[in-house]
Formats: C-alpha cells, sequence, structure tokens
C-alpha cells in the first residue's frame, strides 16, 4: 500500500467516526429533550391533581396523566420533526446558492477558497495548485464551500422523522415514570409520595449523566436538575390546594 492510499483511507476512517459521533450526538440530544420535560410536565400534572381531587376521582389523575403524555409527544415530536425539516430546508437553500454563486460569480468564489489555504500557512504556489485542483469538479467544489465557508454539513434526509420519533417516545417513556405509582395506590397523596421519590430519583441520575456529557459539573447539575422538578410539581401541588380551599 502506497503513502497516498494509505492517507486516504485514514482520511475516510476519521470521517465514518465523526458522522457517527455526530449522528450519536443528534440521538442523544432528541433523548436529553424528550426525557427531561416527560420527567418533569407529567409529575407537575399529577402533584397538583393530587392536590385537587379525593381518593374517590384517584382515576382522574392517571386519565389526564395519559392524555397530558399523549399530547406532550406528539407536540414534543413535531416540533422536532420541525426543527429537522427546517435544517434541512436551511442547507439545501445554501447549497442552491453557493451552486449558483459557483455559476456567476467563479473568480470571487476562488478567491474565498484561495483564502482559506492561505489562512492555513500554504504558500502562494501551493495555493495556487490546491485553489485549481479544488475547483476543477463543481460537486467539490460547493461541498468545500459549504463545509469551511459556511459550517455546514449535510444534514441526514431522515433526520426530520427521526427526531420527532426519539424526542416523542423519550418524552413517553419519561412521562411514565412519575405517571405510573398513581395505578397501584388508591389514593392521590400516597401516589404523589411514591411518585415523588422515584421521580427526583430519576431527576438525579439524569440530570447527572446529562450534566457529565455537556461538560457540567455532574453533582450540580443533577441538584438543580431535581430541584426545578420539584418546585414546578411543588407549585403546581400548592396551587392546587389554594384554589381547592378558596
Amino acid at each position: 500500500m502506497d503513502s497516498q492510499t494509505k492517507t486516504l483511507k485514514d482520511t475516510h476512517t476519521h470521517s465514518d467516526h465523526i458522522e457517527e459521533h455526530m449522528q450519536g450526538s443528534e440521538v442523544l440530544r432528541d433523548i436529553v429533550i424528550g426525557m427531561s420535560d416527560g420527567l418533569t410536565v407529567p409529575f407537575a400534572l399529577a402533584a397538583g391533581l393530587s392536590g385537587a381531587v379525593g381518593p374517590e376521582h384517584l382515576n382522574l389523575i392517571w386519565i389526564a396523566g395519559l392524555a397530558e403524555i399523549a399530547a406532550g409527544s406528539i407536540a414534543m415530536g413535531l416540533g422536532g420533526y420541525l426543527a429537522g425539516k427546517t435544517e434541512v430546508d436551511h442547507y439545501q437553500a445554501e447549497l442552491k446558492r453557493e451552486y449558483d454563486e459557483v455559476e456567476k460569480v467563479p473568480e470571487r468564489e476562488k478567491d474565498e477558497v484561495r483564502e482559506f489555504f492561505a489562512k492555513l500557512g500554504l504558500s502562494d504556489e501551493v495555493q495556487e495548485k490546491a485553489v485549481d485542483e479544488m475547483t476543477q469538479d463543481k460537486d467539490t467544489w460547493v461541498d468545500f464551500m459549504m463545509k469551511y465557508e459556511l459550517g455546514l454539513d449535510k444534514p441526514d434526509p431522515k433526520r426530520a422523522r427521526n427526531s420527532a420519533f426519539n424526542i416523542g417516545l423519550s418524552y413517553i417513556v419519561g412521562g411514565l415514570i412519575p405517571l405510573s405509582p398513581y395505578f397501584f395506590v388508591t389514593d392521590g397523596l400516597t401516589g404523589l409520595k411514591i411518585s415523588a421519590v422515584i421521580t427526583l430519583i430519576c431527576l438525579f441520575i439524569f440530570g447527572y449523566y446529562k450534566s457529565k456529557m455537556t461538560g457540567i459539573h455532574p453533582l450540580s447539575g443533577a441538584l438543580r436538575v431535581m430541584i426545578i422538578g420539584a418546585l414546578a410539581a411543588g407549585c403546581a401541588f400548592a396551587v392546587a390546594k389554594l384554589i381547592q380551599h378558596g
């Protein structure tokens, strides 16, 4: 294997690794978005209803909770779909613009390529050779401009659909955690106590790993996520009690 072939193979392997990392990051981001709201919103709703309904209306808590999970997962999934679709549409619009500029003002586009190579510290002679090589093929030229001028990587065309599914499913899984105790108790307050323990533990664990992966101090991030969830549920419960006795 000659050195040029080896270099191309190494570059290809490195590109594959980056792409896998990017896709993994997108899935992880979707899960974080879905789980964070899924754990918090149904928890707060169930807590509020626990303070407002008596034991004879316990079924209202899980009926309302299931309805909220269904509506929330659809809304969150739709938001993920629209975000992914916007990303694809933006890329396609910029791609069309770059093709137009390469066609209509090629010298200006060549200057931008030359400027990029100059910033790498290449000599004038090497810059000219690199520009000539890069601009021979229009597709390669445009791909280069998209990535290095605009900083845009080609999005997965299935991104919108996958994002909607990942976020919606994560919301459902997260929402069922605080709601599940209410299926096995005879009054709302008992369900709330069990739900609070389970949900706050899950929020702490979720916050810990979320913070660890995003570079935030894990313990402080976990406590922050857990406290936000507890405050949301506490406020909902207090409001329900005030309205009930108002």
